[in-house]
């Protein structure tokens, strides 16, 4: 009896003394498992985290896409309503183009109507200016006028004056007109006095009407005479 005791009390003894060991022997691996699992695990929540800053920068390039793609297709619009009002203007500008080539060849072929008309007429108009050589006088300018329009405008240099003294005259219109009645109206300043003078001559057809204004003793003195040619006297 005291033996088979003393043989389950080694035996306890022995297990006692196993266990430990296998303890101890299990217990690298266990702290190896544990420690990769923990990689494993780190390096999952760094995975998904790379993961979800993909995403967010995939969001923004899509995002910056779809601006650019939108100012694009703005920048498109813009260029073709530029391009359709370019072309309206250009379209305009031809049309002003056309029209004004238009008015300019109107106007060219009712003036050379007009010339032919007054050729075939023959009446010419011409209006002269002289100064008496007998008296001290200085003409300053002088104004014409033929039917209400501006015909002529002088300025008298004391050189003028001296040759109108010596017997000049200044042929201060010419021109061919409708044989018809015209107005003339001549205003001349002569030491700084204004003289002015309105008359109305009847230029008839195939003639030469002369229409002479003489600065005499301080006044004007018009004389009128009519001639085949084309010389005033």
């Amino acid at each position: 009896m005291a033996l088979i005791q003393r043989m389950a009390l080694g035996a306890a003894t022995l297990v006692a003394l196993a266990f430990p060991a296998a303890a101890r022997a299990q217990d690298p691996q266990a702290q190896a498992y544990k420690q990769r699992r923990e990689q494993l695990q780190k390096e999952l929540e760094e995975t998904q985290k790379q993961l979800a800053d993909i995403k967010g920068q995939r969001v923004q390039l899509q995002s910056r896409i779809e601006g650019v793609i939108a100012n694009m297709m703005q920048e498109r619009a813009k260029a073709l309503l530029l391009t359709n009002e370019q072309g309206a203007l250009q379209q305009l500008d031809a049309i002003l183009t056309s029209s004004q080539d238009n008015l300019l060849s109107q106007r060219d072929r009712f003036l050379a109507l007009g010339d032919a008309v007054r050729r075939k007429s023959g009446a010419v108009l011409v209006v002269l200016l002289r100064a008496d050589s007998s008296q001290a006088q200085t003409l300053q300018s002088a104004n014409l006028t033929v039917d209400n329009g501006s015909a002529a405008s002088r300025t008298y240099s004391a050189a003028a004056n001296s040759a109108l003294a010596l017997g000049a005259v200044d042929q201060m219109y010419r021109a061919n007109v409708l044989p018809t009645v015209h107005s003339i109206q001549v205003q001349i300043v002569v030491n700084g006095q204004t003289l002015t003078q309105t008359l109305s001559v009847n230029a008839g057809s195939g003639q030469v009407t002369y229409v002479q204004f003489a600065v005499r003793n301080g006044q004007l003195v018009q004389t009128t005479w009519t001639s085949q040619g084309t010389t005033p006297f």
